[in-house]
Parts: C-alpha cells; structure tokens; sequence
C-alpha cells in the first residue's frame, strides 16, 4: 500500500521534517532527525528510480483527483535520476553538517538552519517530481527562499550581501519563468505538463506570438537560474560567502534541477520541433556555452579564494551541460545528464574539502594553503582527485562527460567543436596546478608546521563523494546508462 504512495512521499517526509526541526530545538536532535529523513527521500528515490526503468512512468493522483483537473506528481527516467541525485547529495552533506555547522553557525541558528535545509530539499525534490507547471514554479520558490536564508548563514558579512544579490536574480529569473507559464495556460486552459504538450501541438496555438513570447520569458527565466553565461552573476558570491556545508549542497544540486526543467520544458512540453526548429534555442545555447567555459575558466584561474574559483568552474562547468544539449543528439542529450550526475558528485567533494580546509586553517585563501599538503595529506588527496576529475583525466567521471561530449561533436562532423573541449580541460588544469603547486611546493608560513585534520565526521562524507567519481569513473554502466536511456526517452517523447 505504502508503494503506491511514494511519490508524494518523496516530498512529504522532508516537508512534514521542517517544522518538526523547528519545534525540536536541541540541535543534535534536529540534526539526527534532519539525517533520518533525508535518508528515507534518498531509499524512496532509489526505489522510485528502479520502478521507472522496470515498469515505466508512474503517475500519482495527488488528492485522488485524476489529471489533468487534479495535481499530478509523474515520475519518469529523467526526474527519477535527479531525485536519486539530490536526495544523495543532501544526505551526504547532511552527514557531514555537526562540526562544520558547529564552527559556522552559531548556536542559536543552527535550528533555523536544518529548518532551512528541509525545506530546500522539499523544493528541489518537489520541482523534479510534479507534473503541475504552476507547482513547479510554487517548489521554485520554496527552494530559492530557503537557499537564501541558508547563503546569508555564513559567517563573512559579504554573506548577506551574496544572499540579496542571489534574491534579486532569483526573483527576477522565477518571476519570469511565471509569466511564461501564465501565457502558456492562457492559451491551452492547463497546467498539467503532459497535458501541455499534448495541447501545444495539436492546436495552431503553438506557433502563435503568445506562445513564442512563453517561450522566451521562460527561457531567460530558467537561464538565471542555472547561471548560464551571462545571467551567472548571482553564482560565485553566493558560492564563495556560504557556509561550507551550503556551498556544497546548492553547487551540487540547485544548477542541477533548474537544467532538469529547461529539458522538461523544452523537450516534453514546448517540444524539439518548436524549441530547436522554430526557436533556434541550440543557436543561443552553443555559443553561450562555449563562450562561458572559456571565460569562467579564464577567470577561475585568477581567483585567489579558492571556494570563489570553484563558484567559476561550476559555471564553465553548467556550459558543458547546455553544451551537450545544444547538440540534440543522443550522445550530446547524454553527455548533458550524465554530467549533471557526475559534476554534483565532484563539486560536492571539492566543496566538503573546502570545508574541512576552513575548519583547522580558519581560511580558503590561496596563500594561506602553503604546505598544505604535508599538513593535511588526506584532505588535500581529495581536493587533488576532484581536481582531476574536473580536468577530466581518464578513471573519473569528468572523462566520461567529456568523452561523451567529445563523441557527439565528432558525430556530427564538428571537430573544431571538439578541439576546443581539449583546450578548455587546459583552463581547468591550471586553476587546479594553482592550488596544488602551494600546498604541495611552497612551505608552510613560520609557525603553522603542525595542522590536524578535520574529525572523521567530516572526512567520511568528502571521501563517500570523491570516491564516488572514482567508482562511476571505472563502472559508468549505471551512470551513463540510465543518462543514455534518460537521452532516448527525451527524444522519443518530444512532442
């Protein structure tokens, strides 16, 4: 009986959790409570993800009111992989919280913060499981409110100011992505997405200025949101000024889930014909992309606070998804989802890294990462090895994103496209040489020959990620399998 239900489980046990956090108070409670549930959303998506290969999409009737007159949570490869990667991450991260929030929060806050936490789990997991179009945008914003509150948590008063600035591009990105969604049921009377599509291509309503105006705004909208190049001017702020654990749980998941929805929207709803035929996205989508791997990468290498230089990766690192993309290719739609698995994983690990490196050095300063090496050998293996992958050297999951990207350019007869690729891991090699050449080359500063390492709290959750890139680097069947089957089933179902 319980079965049939998990779907809207998968929202409810972390939404029900926030304001149990809040009555709890004792904040090692809230923290055990706040594991426990994001634990039971990560075995619910585990199983939800193994029904869909197995059996299909599921459907689930919110209120028993069927679609499209009712809410309607559907489950497909797609979202099913998503959920499974962000109920992940924010257990692992979650695992990794009692000492880092312990040093970065004070005390009085650190319920507020678990409360935050939930709720930002219960938005990012309700927008990759509704098929309600105005549901998406309401989890939007339960997501955005509470990553807000989350980022002004650090403890840098450049915090609060990151966090504004997050809320005013965050606010115009979903304001736009509401009108677009209100154009789109004026003209089809529906804000179920299966139904959507359905109505966008049997009516003429679809090449219509209203619906070509829809597009657009949301468009622009979705792009803010996952910082494609240039509407990323919210992203290395609010990266770099976070708390630790913040910065690795929205690095590895918030960019993730608004790339799911522009593919939700441009490929089940708007449809490939209209998007990439009648729109032109993949002419917008491919020169931005390359444009913003290249300058972030440039500007990744002369950035001298290094959770600020990973913010710039992360953004040459969203150019490789809409990258793959842009090409509307197997191996290119592939390429795009298996990397949105695989850059979460790594990011996560350098992030959480990060964390352990301001814990005993009070510090994320490239000078002040001397010697390191020697005086945190285990912290600095993990940096170096989620470095690698994101270079992209063979045995990690960057290789397996790049080759895929690599294999769709070449199929398709655009080598110059794939040279550039090669060129742009050179960018990465040097932010990352940066880092290494200090803490491995330079001497520690007088009188700082002696640091300890993070507590073992910290560095297990560091190694479960930077291990991970290691694993589905050798064993990419599931990974780039389920990304594969995610890519056909996108084309298959465009409308």
């Amino acid at each position: 009986m319980i079965e049939a239900h998990l779907p809207v489980l998968q929202i409810v046990v972390p939404m029900v959790a926030a304001p149990i956090c809040l009555l709890l108070r004792e904040r090692h409670v809230v923290w055990a409570f706040s594991v426990l549930a994001s634990a039971c959303s990560l075995v619910i998506a585990g199983h939800l993800l193994a029904t869909v290969l197995r059996d299909g999409v599921v459907s689930y009737a919110v209120g028993g009111w069927s679609p499209p007159w009712g809410i309607e949570l559907r489950i497909d490869v797609v979202n099913a992989f998503v959920l499974l990667l962000v109920s992940l991450i924010a257990t692992v991260v979650l695992l990794y919280a009692p000492a880092s929030v312990d040093t970065e929060i004070a005390p009085r806050h650190q319920t507020m913060f678990y409360t935050a936490y939930m709720l930002c789990l219960t938005g990012l997991l309700g927008i990759a499981a509704t098929g309600d179009a105005f549901n998406l945008f309401v989890f939007l914003e339960v997501s955005s409110l509470s990553s807000y509150a989350l980022i002004s948590m650090g403890k840098d008063r450049r915090a609060l100011t990151a966090a504004y600035q997050y809320l005013v591009m965050g606010t115009i990105g979903a304001t736009f992505i509401l009108i677009g969604v209100g154009l789109m049921y004026m003209m089809t009377g529906t804000l179920n997405m299966d139904d959507l599509g359905s109505r966008l291509q049997l009516t003429p309503a679809s090449g219509s200025r209203t619906v070509l105006v829809a597009f657009a705004f949301f468009s622009v909208g979705i792009f803010l949101k996952l910082a494609l190049f240039p509407l990323h001017l919210w992203l290395p702020n609010a990266y770099a000024y976070a708390p630790s654990l913040v910065s690795a749980f929205i690095a590895a998941t918030a960019t993730k889930v608004s790339i799911y929805v522009f593919l939700r929207f441009a490929f089940t709803i708007f449809g490939v014909d209209f998007a990439f035929e009648t729109m032109h996205v993949d002419k917008v989508l491919l020169p931005l992309a390359l444009i913003g791997i290249f300058v972030a990468s440039t500007v990744a290498i002369f950035q001298n606070n290094i959770k600020r230089m990973l913010a710039y990766s992360s953004v040459a690192q969203v150019g490789y998804m809409m990258l793959g993309v842009s090409l509307l290719s197997v191996s290119g739609i592939t390429a795009g989802v298996v990397h949105l698995f695989n850059h979460a994983l790594t990011k996560g690990g350098l992030f959480l890294a990060m964390g352990c490196i301001a814990l005993r050095i009070g510090s994320v300063e490239l000078q002040d990462l001397q010697g390191l090496g020697k005086r945190m050998p285990v912290t600095m293996a993990a940096f170096v090895l989620g470095g690698l992958s994101l270079i992209g050297v063979p045995l990690t999951v960057g290789f397996i994103s790049k080759w895929y990207l690599i294999k769709a350019a070449l199929e398709q007869g655009w080598w110059p496209l794939a040279v550039l690729l090669l060129v742009s891991s050179l960018l990465a090699v040097i932010y990352i040489w940066r880092v290494v050449e200090v803490a491995y080359f330079k001497p520690p500063p007088e009188g700082k020959g002696c640091t300890s390492e993070a507590p073992i709290s910290m560095q297990i959750p560091m190694w479960l990620l930077i291990g991970a890139t290691l694993l589905f680097g050798v064993f990419t069947s599931r990974t780039a399998g389920v990304a594969e089957h995610a890519a056909r089933w996108l084309i298959g179902n465009s409308t």
